[in-house]
């Protein structure tokens, strides 16, 4: 494997792409194990911070993406994945993570989407 500057806890941050439109989806943040899963399964497995297992985006939601193309930064300590996304990216419900518009004193001044499913419905608990 590649010898990525992982931090201190031995994780990359991990930036989520569509690759029809540009579109960034989500960050994340992979371990070795995520990275290697991520490459060989072909769907993203990323590895969470406050839960501390590993999850399989859309394992629960139904809201898989396929990966199509891995790319490190120049260096190396960010990935950057180009994905085929089934379904909304967020847990909120939106299709991009990367909705709320931030105003010049840095609070959020309105949102960019509307939801694109409902979560309360999606992750029953």
């Amino acid at each position: 494997m590649h010898s990525f500057k992982f931090n201190d806890q031995g994780l990359l941050p991990v930036i989520i792409q569509d690759s029809e439109n540009g579109e960034v989806l989500m960050l994340a943040y992979m371990d070795k194990i995520a990275i290697e899963r991520t490459l060989s399964e072909k769907k993203s497995v990323f590895y969470s911070r406050s839960r501390n297992k590993y999850w399989v985006k859309g394992e629960s939601s139904g809201h898989v993406q396929a990966v199509l193309l891995a790319l490190t930064d120049c260096d190396s300590d960010t990935i950057l994945i180009k994905v085929t996304q089934k379904g909304g990216a967020c847990h909120l419900g939106y299709r991009s993570c990367f909705v709320h518009e931030l105003d010049s004193k840095g609070d959020i001044s309105r949102v960019t989407q509307e939801k694109f499913f409902d979560p309360d419905t999606v992750y029953k608990k």
